[in-house]
């Protein structure tokens, strides 16, 4: 998270409440506390769909909260009764109901308008992966490395298939928001992304294992330039999952969609 920005919006509420601020007031700040949160308190950023949501959540729950008493309820209403019935707030308010439909009329006309263009240069949905990478400070050569629990789907099938149900369970703990329950990109978060997360029913017969090890340990901010542009919210995994919780994910994504990965093509081979 960016500290700096959750550490402000803790002063304003500090302030706040040092000042005894009435229940409108708090309710305006959590709101706008939330939103600031959202839009700018993680360094991966978020979906403006997926703020949507959560704003629309928040709004209704502080909502909630401001009416579930009729004592809430009077603290509320008196200063806005206040605002339209008292003189000294008559230029305020006139200004007031004029700006309200007025943004919203110039936030339409901006929406309707914005141009359409094309990407400022042609994008690689899957460019071409580095020859090696570095990953927990750990050299991984992705040309001619291989999932160092691959051979166990032969080997032993038993510790095969514990590797399996652990990437199932980091995948629905990580991956699902975007890719969907059944790997289709069709997760809650998808359609805020562009372009969209992989269906990997589609896609992955087509990679090896390294370059998905690649994708997911390097996630966006990893992408070579012949990716761009991009707006995804992919983070860099090796930051949050250990290697063999990335290969046994790996794993499972194969699994799942009853797939084989792409061999390794080897030079000179005839």
């Amino acid at each position: 998270m960016n500290i700096l920005v959750v550490l402000v919006v803790l002063a304003v509420f500090g302030g706040l409440r040092f000042r005894g601020a009435n229940l409108l007031t708090w309710a305006l700040a959590w709101w706008v506390g939330i939103y600031v949160l959202l839009r700018f308190g993680f360094s991966a950023p978020i979906p403006t769909s997926v703020i949507s949501i959560y704003m629309g959540i928040a709004s209704i729950a502080i909502l909630a909260y401001m009416s579930s008493s009729q004592q809430r309820r009077d603290e509320i209403s008196r200063p806005l009764v206040r605002f339209m019935t008292e003189k000294r707030y008559t230029t305020l308010l006139a200004a007031t109901v004029i700006a309200i439909p007025a943004l919203a009329a110039a936030n339409v006309y901006v929406q309707m308008n914005v141009p359409i263009q094309p990407p400022l240069f042609s994008r690689t949905v899957h460019p071409a992966s580095p020859t090696n990478i570095t990953v927990h400070d750990q050299r991984i050569d992705l040309d001619a490395g291989e999932n160092p629990f691959r051979h166990l789907e032969t080997s032993n099938p038993e510790e095969f298939r514990k590797h399996v149900e652990n990437g199932r369970q980091v995948y629905y703990r990580n991956c699902v928001f975007c890719h969907g329950d059944t790997m289709s990109a069709n997760g809650m978060f998808a359609h805020g992304l562009d372009p969209i997360p992989t269906n990997f029913h589609d896609t992955i017969p087509q990679l090896r294992e390294t370059f998905l090890f690649w994708r997911i340990s390097k996630g966006g901010p990893g992408l070579p330039e012949e990716g761009g542009p991009w707006d995804t919210a992919m983070p860099a995994w090796e930051k949050f999952l250990k290697e063999e919780e990335i290969w046994d994910a790996i794993l499972f994504l194969y699994d799942f969609t009853g797939q084989r990965p792409r061999a390794r093509e080897e030079s000179g081979s005839k």
